[in-house]
């Protein structure tokens, strides 16, 4: 019976999560001991916590029949919205950012964020796992097909669009720039027609454009002086810090000492590793301070990695995702379960969306976002949030053999 059970799990999932928690916690420990602080030196004992909380959610979702989570998805979904809402009145600001709400009694802030991203994941895999907007050719014909899709993907819309604004509003723009991709992948595998992909395409094309134009639209003003003023945008979503990133990532050379700096000595930190490294707790870049410290064990740990390990520590690394990313894929499509099968297209679309970009902004291919590397770089937030995703996708793996 214990065998049953044991056998019952995805042994590759949890190898690579486990490897990518060690490799996170092993360079959390050396960046703690370049930047020298008593707290520095402790961080890696927090992740350690967060992973041992993270690890209480993985198993006990693991556990559940996920089948049993389609309406509790909908309250969780709208609980993160309270959460987002919440954290413009009682949320905690750092770095003139409103992201975090302070947990009284555990010591601890939480990103409503993180979990807003699971939420999407869940609400929309319930959404087009549910008859009403079921996409498949052997639903409905003819109009009342054609309507369903045309309700779904307006529902869907407003699913993505309601945290994405408040999200970017905190502000957040990393975070919120997670949402569309989810939506994108889950709505294009529900198997929505080509015709109405490519209309809803058009329109978002178009209302990104006017939103581009709107940023940075140069708006002159004439006081009472007649001295002139330039604005940009009529009524800007992006904060001043947020343009300059999107300028100097088209433009590297434009702000090196400012905006740019960051991103440049994470490429030279990556560079300087060469094929081997210099060596765990030796690269220079980030022992000298080059590396700003406050973002060696969170943003821009992988600048460390290839620095550290060069580049054949980087392709194990990559290697160890490309392991996560295949079982997410195989439990995708194994299972009948079309719930199931969106939880893991989406909550997979997550995951790479946050390698990509967190990787791209040590490499010079993504603006800076602020975005983590999942279960590698510091943060209470992601490392329950991640564990409790994969938690869910153990679910489904576990539980495919008993769906009808």
């Amino acid at each position: 019976m214990l065998l049953h059970f044991l056998a019952g799990f995805d042994y590759v999932q949890i190898g690579a999560m486990g490897v990518l928690l060690g490799i996170g916690v092993l360079f959390i420990h050396s960046t703690g001991i370049q930047i020298g602080t008593a707290w520095a030196a402790g961080l890696y004992l927090k992740q350690l916590q967060w992973i041992a909380a993270g690890f209480c959610c993985y198993l006990v979702l693991s556990l559940v029949d996920y089948r049993k989570l389609l309406i509790p998805s909908i309250v969780f979904y709208l609980g993160c919205l309270v959460l987002l809402v919440m954290v413009f009145l009682i949320g905690v600001t750092v770095f003139g950012a409103q992201r975090w709400i302070h947990v009284p009694g555990l010591g601890m802030r939480l990103q409503p964020s993180e979990m807003t991203k699971v939420a999407v994941v869940m609400v929309l895999s319930a959404l087009f796992s549910s008859r009403m907007f079921a996409i498949d050719d052997e639903g409905e014909r003819g109009g009342s097909r054609r309507s369903g899709q045309l309700l779904g993907l307006g529902v869907a819309a407003i699913v993505v669009a309601v945290p994405f604004l408040l999200i970017v509003k905190q502000p957040d723009l990393g975070s919120a720039l997670i949402l569309p991709p989810i939506g994108a992948a889950i709505i294009f595998v529900a198997g929505i027609r080509w015709k109405i992909l490519i209309w809803a395409s058009g329109i978002l094309l178009i209302v990104f454009t006017v939103g581009v134009i709107n940023e940075f639209l140069p708006n002159r003003s004439i006081d009472a002086q007649g001295k002139e003023t330039i604005t940009y945008g009529i009524h800007p979503l992006l904060h001043g810090y947020q343009k300059e990133r999107l300028l100097t990532f088209l433009d590297p050379e434009r702000d090196l000492a400012h905006r740019g700096y960051n991103q440049f000595q994470a490429k030279l930190a990556v560079g300087s590793g060469g094929m081997t490294g210099k060596g765990i707790g030796q690269g220079t870049q980030n022992l000298l301070g080059f590396l700003p410290q406050s973002v060696s064990n969170n943003d821009f740990i992988f600048s460390v990695i290839a620095e550290e390990t060069g580049f054949l520590g980087c392709l194990v690394l990559l290697g160890v995702y490309l392991l996560l990313f295949y079982s997410i894929i195989r439990t995708a499509v194994i299972t009948t379960d079309p719930f199931g099968r969106y939880l893991c297209i989406g909550i997979g679309t997550m995951m790479f969306t946050h390698v990509y970009v967190n990787i791209g902004m040590s490499v010079g291919l993504s603006p800076v976002t602020g975005l983590p590397l999942p279960f590698v770089s510091y943060g209470g937030s992601f490392i329950l949030t991640g564990m409790a995703a994969l938690g869910l996708l153990q679910s489904v793996y576990r539980h495919r053999e008993q769906e009808d």
